[in-house]
């Protein structure tokens, strides 16, 4: 879902300019906070992706969460102010950040696009707040093969299906399962091989009851 949802190119732009927003442009692997000011605010991606990382104390990288076009990002819903994360740009890259002060002001409250914008983003905050969620049950279990199970026990829950198509490929479900890739794929080979399932590029199907 887009915050923008339900609003003409030029509606768009009006709500920015209304928002006082300002719109940044980043290169690949270039680093999106130190060049923002991060006190209260809120960004959306208008092009291309990035990510946020947390450098743990062993020196590894734990992805936190990626961002792709329309997503939204801050100091109220993201961990974006701790010194041990980092967000780079994936690609190049397009935001605008906006202040959250004006995002909330009475000024822009009789107009229709606003309104709009508003109920987007309620939406957008819940269905990040129910993958938060599950992303907390997936990193509470201990073993690769446990974290694998929980991720494809919750693609189930959504869809209702035991056949379904990966969200994302394999190499970036790793760093969503916070594990080694290549540990990752030797967990995924035993549990083809102990029937538990099968997985042919991003469909996978689950075997067990």
């Amino acid at each position: 879902m887009s915050p923008f949802d339900g609003l003409k190119e030029s509606e768009k732009e009006k709500l920015i300019d209304n928002l006082n927003g300002h719109i940044y442009s980043f290169n690949k692997g270039e680093e999106l906070i130190t060049l923002i000011n991060t006190k209260n605010m809120i960004g959306i991606v208008l092009e291309g992706s990035a990510k946020l990382i947390l450098n743990s104390y062993t020196g590894e990288e734990i992805l936190i969460e990626e961002y792709k076009k329309d997503s939204i990002f801050g100091t109220n819903i993201s961990d974006i102010n701790n010194v041990d994360t980092k967000m780079y740009a994936l690609e190049q890259t397009k935001v605008v950040i906006i202040d959250y002060n004006t995002l909330i002001a009475d000024s822009l409250i009789q107009k229709e696009f606003y309104n709009i914008f508003i109920k987007n983003l309620f939406k957008i905050m819940i269905e990040r707040s129910n993958d938060l969620n599950h992303r907390l049950r997936i990193l509470t279990k201990k073993s690769i093969r446990d974290r694998i199970l929980e991720y494809f026990n919750i693609e189930y829950e959504k869809r209702h299906s035991k056949i379904f198509y990966l969200s994302m490929p394999l190499k970036n479900l790793a760093d969503y399962l916070s594990v080694n890739r290549s540990a990752m794929f030797r967990e995924l080979k035993y549990l083809k091989e102990d029937n538990i399932l099968t997985i042919y590029n991003r469909k996978v199907t689950l075997l067990y009851d």
